[in-house]
């Protein structure tokens, strides 16, 4: 087992969160020699290279980013327990999430939720964007997990492991109008059907698109949105027909006042939680993918 010396630590923490060995040491009343020093020892001790130099300021490597993070956790958790013999409550544990911005917002929710209810205090930090953005951040240890309607894209050099949430097929939502116009010898009424559909680069998309020509049925295609909420705030307005999970179909007629169109069984839709482990230890990572599988998608 490898030992960290935690005062090594402490100097590489300061110096990383102050972006300098100088205002770290005037934090920690130590000399700059004293402070690189330890550095170099950390560094040592690890293998790795935690700084590189930028202009003036120190920046963090790939790994030094990872070492931050648990550092700053592990500072953290002392703090927490100086609080906790005082009688004060404990801090939350942070969890950073990347939500590709195709995944349904109901979706996001319901997967996300599952870490609120334990038992220590949980506080989300949610960045939502492009998977393959989402991942560069996974990969640098800025992200804890990725949350996203596809598995990592195959030609992306990166280790990192899908974790299979769960699945669900599709349904056509319109407003009322539209609805019941267009129910009417479904699925044929496809054929011609005014629709809003995510963008070509995803996977609902992909295979939508198949199924379509697989029957020769060709939608009227009116829009085109990378971000779902923006597609269902503008079928709420009558602008087309729209795909939704079959598992917040519900929750979508009620919140955005619109009628089922129609099922679509044959395609379905994944949702993945990605992280750079295979085995997930961050335990509200662990109560997402669990509560997924047990409960939500079950």
């Amino acid at each position: 087992m490898t030992w960290i010396n935690y005062h090594h630590l402490l100097y590489f923490w300061a110096t990383a969160r102050n972006g300098s060995i100088t205002k770290a040491c005037e934090e920690l009343h130590l000399t700059p020699q004293t402070v690189s020093a330890q550095i170099r020892t950390l560094e040592k001790s690890l293998g790795e290279q935690l700084f590189v130099r930028a202009g003036r300021r120190m920046e963090l490597t790939p790994t030094g980013r990872l070492v931050y993070r648990y550092a700053d956790e592990i500072f953290k958790l002392g703090r927490e327990l100086g609080e906790a013999l005082r009688g004060q409550p404990a801090r939350a544990m942070t969890l950073h999430v990347g939500m590709a911005d195709a995944l349904p917002k109901l979706i996001a929710h319901h997967v996300l939720e599952p870490a609120l209810r334990l038992e220590q205090p949980v506080r989300i930090v949610c960045c939502v964007g492009r998977t393959e953005e989402l991942l560069g951040d996974l990969a640098t240890h800025q992200l804890d997990v990725v949350i996203s309607d596809a598995p990592i894209p195959p030609n992306l050099r990166l280790r990192a492991y899908n974790h299979l949430l769960g699945e669900s097929s599709v349904t056509l939502l319109g407003s009322p109008a539209l609805a019941k116009r267009w129910r009417r010898r479904f699925p044929r009424s496809i054929d011609g059907m005014p629709m809003l559909l995510p963008t070509p680069d995803t996977t609902l998309r992909h295979a939508l698109d198949r199924w379509f020509d697989d029957r020769k049925l060709y939608p009227e295609v009116v829009g085109e949105f990378a971000d779902s909420a923006v597609l269902k705030v503008f079928g709420q307005h009558g602008a087309g027909v729209f795909p939704v999970p079959t598992i917040v179909e519900a929750e979508v007629r009620r919140q955005y006042k619109v009628r089922k169109v129609g099922a679509i069984e044959a395609v379905v839709e994944r949702f993945y939680a990605i992280s750079v482990e295979r085995r997930v230890r961050h335990p509200a990572v662990a109560a997402i993918c669990d509560a997924a599988r047990d409960t939500i998608f079950a």
